[in-house]
């Protein structure tokens, strides 16, 4: 075993451990000729002395090290210098950085999305440039990710660069992976490749590193378990849990983290929704993971009891239907029109009408033998926590379009943006006013409201009526939204079967779910 002081071909000092795993040892190391510090990797795995057909397979799997490293030049990949082929081991001279790696920084603490949202852009960086040199790196977890010291952001995660390609493959190598070995950290690995089909690939890194990203800002690991193999059932079949902790990051952690490779988000895509996470621009949430479990709200405070007297919602106006097309079989569009000509009859009993308002939260609708409003108006669904609140950007400085009620379950809506209910009133309709520049029609909901919907959301959606996905499709394109980013077809349901309902631009991807069968 190599000790500090020893000297490797003859060039090379050894002067300090930096660390160790399983497949060898990585030391701090001095080059004699160049006078320079360089990082020296002694290749020697843990256990018995390899010997025979075991040994020259560990040689040829670092000579690939080597070599898919020299094929990769960028910033956010460590920099090989040269192989030295001494035995009994191989060794490799690197790049030294200075730093330490994401794991230390992990254990101290977790990121804020924000933050892991922007490493995520610079470990996916790195993976194109390695991809688009025919290499899969298959072992993306964070003691691989080194963080290089940095004093121009003292406060922030320094830049990343990833490292340790040494179970690497380069693509349509496969000689070197014996049948039914496993290579790479168990709950890091993308179920495909436990699977051993054909279906490894690219998307089976972008696995990987949602998986680091996931335990970056959630701060915990969702699939590991006791032991390697009980890990590995667990990346195969079991689900992995929503996040919590991840704020705007969710979708993204969401799209992600699906076990069917070819509805991974791409590289370039996934680029952009790391960037619009970054940069604080609300990404359209992505159908991924099961929707978590509904809980009800509270029941309110009996009648008549000072806390009763303070629960009344907000009175909201009646939706402008200046710019909106009347739902067929929904009287809400005429409501302005029945209020104005109840005002006009009943101008003596203004003090009446008003207390009726008050009472039915300003809809201006009966109350039905259910508590809840006539079917006219559309009833509520069950699930409503509370009513959404009215926004105040206008496409023409009137009286706000948006629903005084979420509009009724069971039908087609284009869905525009989606917004996460952390963002403030004001951000959430600026951005409303910002989409109807092209969809004046253009209201919102409250996601929460319906089990086909991903919870957590204001929806920005144009309200048809739309026959099925593909009308509302259509409705978009007409309007030059034709991508998954700027338009997709919902359903609004109270079932979280219709989750799958999801028609999406054929431009963008396969059209998905578009008629409810």
């Amino acid at each position: 075993m190599s000790d500090q002081g020893d000297i490797v071909d003859g060039r090379f000092e050894l002067l300090e451990r930096l660390g160790s795993g399983g497949m060898g040892t990585v030391w701090r190391a001095r080059d004699t000729v160049l006078h320079r510090e360089v990082a020296l990797k002694e290749v020697r795995p843990q256990g018995p002395e390899l010997s025979g057909d075991a040994a020259r397979v560990l040689r040829e799997r670092v000579l690939r090290e080597a070599r898919a490293l020299a094929r990769v030049n960028h910033p956010h990949v460590v920099t090989i210098h040269q192989i030295v082929d001494v035995g009994p081991h191989p060794w490799l001279v690197m790049e030294l950085l200075p730093g330490r790696t994401l794991q230390d920084l992990l254990e101290e603490r977790s990121l804020p999305p924000r933050e892991a949202a922007r490493l995520g852009r610079e470990l996916l960086s790195a993976l194109r440039a390695a991809h688009a040199a025919g290499v899969l790196h298959r072992d993306i977890k964070p003691a691989n990710v080194l963080l290089r010291a940095s004093s121009d952001r003292p406060d922030a995660v320094p830049p990343a660069v990833l490292t340790d390609f040494g179970v690497a493959a380069l693509q349509g190598s496969t000689q070197l992976t014996a049948t039914g070995e496993l290579i790479g950290s168990p709950e890091y690995i993308a179920p495909e490749r436990v699977r051993g089909t054909d279906e490894e690939g690219p998307a089976s890194d972008l696995w990987s590193l949602g998986l680091v990203l996931y335990i970056a800002v959630e701060g915990v690991s969702p699939l590991r378990r006791a032991t390697p193999l009980a890990t590995l059932a667990a990346v195969l079949d079991e689900p992995v849990p929503p996040p919590v902790r991840s704020g705007p990051l969710s979708p993204v952690l969401e799209a992600l983290l699906v076990r069917d490779p070819a509805r991974r988000p791409d590289a370039a895509r996934l680029d952009t929704m790391l960037a619009a996470v970054a940069d604080d621009v609300a990404w359209q949430p992505t159908e991924t993971a099961p929707r978590p479990p509904f809980t009800p709200p509270a029941p309110p405070p009996p009648p008549g009891s000072r806390s009763h007297a303070h629960a009344r919602p907000p009175l909201d106006p009646p939706p402008d239907t200046t710019r909106r097309t009347p739902l067929r079989g929904d009287a809400r569009g005429r409501t302005p029109v029945i209020v104005a000509a109840v005002a006009v009859a009943l101008a003596l009993v203004a003090g009446l009408a008003l207390a009726l308002t008050l009472r039915d939260g300003g809809g201006g609708g009966a109350e039905g033998k259910d508590g809840g409003q006539a079917a006219g108006s559309g009833s509520a669904s069950p699930r409503t926590k509370e009513p959404s609140p009215r926004p105040t950007d206008t496409p023409t400085g009137g009286k706000p379009t948006g629903p005084s009620k979420p509009p009724a379950s069971g039908r087609w809506i284009a869905q525009l943006h989606s917004e996460p209910l952390s963002s403030s009133a004001a951000t959430r309709d600026r951005k409303l006013a910002a989409v109807r520049r092209t969809v004046p029609e253009a209201q919102y909901l409250r996601s929460d409201d319906y089990a086909s919907l991903h919870p957590g959301y204001w929806v920005f959606y144009a309200p048809g009526p739309f026959a099925d996905g593909r009308a509302a499709l259509q409705f978009c394109a007409e309007r030059g939204r034709t991508s998954g980013t700027t338009c997709v077809g919902r359903y609004l349901s109270d079932s979280a079967g219709d989750l799958g309902l999801q028609c999406k631009p054929p431009a963008s991807s396969p059209a998905g779910r578009c008629v409810r069968s």
